[in-house]
């Protein structure tokens, strides 16, 4: 019986080993659909190509929004993915161990603070008692809470309401929410099928960069790969840059969206994915501070502590 037990062991060990093994040679990738670059890499292509050299695959996997991604980062089933500023935050304090490894300039008004255009708010200082909608530890929660700052008001002056895009659009056309807090594509798409007026963007306030985070085990098991992976980003970006109707051509088919709203998200988007110098983590651990002063997170994080740097080509 012993030997029986041992071998059981032995073989169940075996097959963990053989299991992790195989998972090794198999990056996930989360995205958001339609959204980024990472989109772009996926209708392409070029990734696995690139990849295959290092014996590597690879697992693209779709999410709503940074949150939900960051969450499937700290449970293993994810290595790589964009997010806005504030998911990582959120997530380090909640003690899950990721890396910044690229950052993506800000688009200040790829995000915004809509209101219904009959609506009788003007100004966000009157969103003061009012339900605003948004995913909460998003870049728009970051919206809020600095376009609030700005009016004079904080997150306590209103009634948060917690939704994901798809809930709080619901939300928005039924009228059960005063505000919605939104991001391209889903904000162009509104703009493009709603009478909606924007109360406030990204501009005068806080600049907020989108991230590229990676788990620590891609950074310290496949490093080479990281380095293929942001440096394909930096090519797509640059040709994003170059073609932007052969961009909107690959995005199209993938929301399922009039060319008018992928020529309008596109248009205030910004690519060009490079490292994560010092003032670029600066800037986010002032968003950090400013999500801690305000108790959104349960304790300071470091932000420079979980850098990885990346060298382009």
């Amino acid at each position: 019986m012993k030997k029986l037990v041992k071998l059981s062991l032995f073989l169940y060990s075996l097959l963990l080993t053989v299991t992790a093994a195989a998972d090794d040679k198999v990056i996930g990738i989360g995205f958001q659909k339609g959204s980024g670059l990472l989109s772009v890499l996926k209708a392409q292509g070029t990734l696995e190509k690139s990849l295959s050299a290092q014996q590597l695959k690879v697992k693209w996997i779709e999410f709503p929004a940074g949150p939900q991604l960051l969450e499937a980062l700290h449970a293993g089933n994810v290595d790589f993915g964009l997010t806005g500023a504030p998911p990582p935050i959120f997530a380090q304090a909640a003690g899950v161990d990721l890396l910044y490894v690229g950052a993506e300039p800000a688009s200040p008004s790829a995000e915004a603070i809509v209101v219904a255009k009959d609506s009788p708010l003007k100004t966000v200082a009157q969103l003061r008692g009012k339900k605003v909608a948004f995913q909460k530890g998003s870049s728009s929660n970051l919206l809020v809470l600095a376009a609030l700052r700005k009016a004079g008001l904080s997150m306590q002056d209103i009634q948060p309401v917690y939704l994901a895009p798809a809930d709080a659009r619901a939300a928005f056309v039924s009228g059960s929410i005063d505000a919605w807090v939104i991001w391209d594509p889903y904000l162009a798409a509104v703009q493009h099928s709603l009478p909606v007026r924007v109360l406030a963007d990204h501009q005068g306030l806080l600049s907020a960069n989108s991230f590229y985070d990676a788990s620590r085990r891609l950074a310290e098991k496949s490093p080479a790969a990281l380095n293929i992976i942001l440096n394909q980003l930096a090519q797509t970006g640059a040709w994003a840059r170059a073609n932007p109707q052969l961009l909107a051509g690959i995005i199209a088919p993938q929301l399922g969206l009039p060319p008018s709203v992928i020529e309008t998200w596109q248009a205030r988007s910004r690519y060009g994915v490079v490292p994560v110098s010092a003032d670029i983590a600066a800037r986010q651990q002032e968003i950090a501070d400013l999500f801690y002063q305000n108790k959104l997170i349960p304790k300071p994080v470091n932000i420079r502590q979980q850098v990885w740097l990346w060298n382009p080509k």
